[in-house]
């Protein structure tokens, strides 16, 4: 009389086993697969986060190399116009013997009957000979207050010694006559001007010039910007070193940085999983327990 209810209720047991194994294992798979779609994103975010990092640290590197190469370039180029510059404009400029500046002021101006030879070249295998007038400046030296032979520059007294200036020889000898006319009729004009000249001091001045062929200001110029060129490109290569050396003591600093800080995240955020994950796996037993116990109405 008693049993018959408890075969009842036994008859309905293995279906409530079956339907809490089956809950038992949804839970189980929706739990793993939100983990690992949570686990897979994070691992997708962090490798972005990786690439992009890793473009702009390759970026950076092609642009300190960059400015590496520019820097030492400059630099190269600098040294090279020093080597040249001081060879063909500042050697003469140190050997010149036209060093002393005095007043000159113009005794006559006249061309000579005896014309000058020269030659021309009309072609590749084409030499032509021609004349040209030779204009001859007496000024008076106030240095020395005696009478001077006056010469354009330098190259002038090394060509021909006899004369103002040496034209470009050419075919057409009206041409050359009209430009020593237009220089003695500058000079005519101007004759009671003092103008600067030249000499030398070392020797007697019979010789002065009008102007020097490399004067200060063209030393200066050939000094002046190599030395800018040299000193821009240290300036780029020492800037690029720079920030080298501080990117490489924030990645120290900030590595300095995390590592206590994961050292206090893992160890307060494991205890609290492991005892969340306990406390879940004890109630669920609990309930499974108390389900299999408790009498069916």
């Amino acid at each position: 009389m008693f049993m018959q209810p408890v075969a009842h209720r036994q008859s309905f047991s293995v279906p409530i086993r079956i339907t809490l194994q089956c809950r038992r294992r949804c839970q189980m798979r929706e739990a793993f697969t939100a983990a690992a779609s949570k686990n897979i994103k994070k691992d997708a975010s962090d490798g972005g986060k990786g690439n992009d990092k890793n473009k702009q640290s390759a970026s950076s590197n092609a642009g300190e190399d960059r400015a590496m190469l520019l820097g030492f370039f400059m630099m190269g180029f600098s040294v090279l116009m020093y080597f040249l510059l001081g060879i063909t404009i500042l050697k003469p400029f140190m050997l010149s013997i036209w060093s002393e500046t005095s007043n000159c002021t113009l005794i006559r101006a006249d061309i000579m009957d005896e014309w000058v030879d020269c030659y021309f070249t009309c072609g590749v295998n084409c030499r032509g000979q021609s004349k040209y007038p030779c204009l001859q400046v007496f000024v008076n030296l106030s240095q020395y207050r005696q009478k001077a032979l006056l010469h354009y520059n330098e190259e002038a007294i090394q060509i021909n010694p006899k004369c103002f200036y040496i034209p470009r020889c050419q075919r057409d000898r009206s041409e050359l006559l009209s430009t020593a006319l237009s220089i003695k009729k500058s000079f005519d004009h101007n004759n009671s001007t003092p103008f600067s000249c030249y000499y030398n001091p070392d020797s007697k001045p019979e010789d002065v010039i009008l102007v020097k062929k490399y004067d200060g200001w063209i030393a200066f110029h050939c000094l002046f910007w190599p030395t800018m060129m040299l000193l821009g490109g240290a300036a780029i290569v020492g800037m690029v070193k720079l920030t080298q050396h501080l990117s490489q003591l924030c990645e120290e600093y900030a590595v300095v940085q995390k590592e206590p800080t994961q050292k206090v995240t893992s160890e307060t955020k494991d205890p609290d999983n492991l005892s969340m994950k306990h406390d879940k796996i004890i109630r669920w037993r609990q309930n499974l327990r108390t389900m299999h116990h408790t009498p069916l109405p």
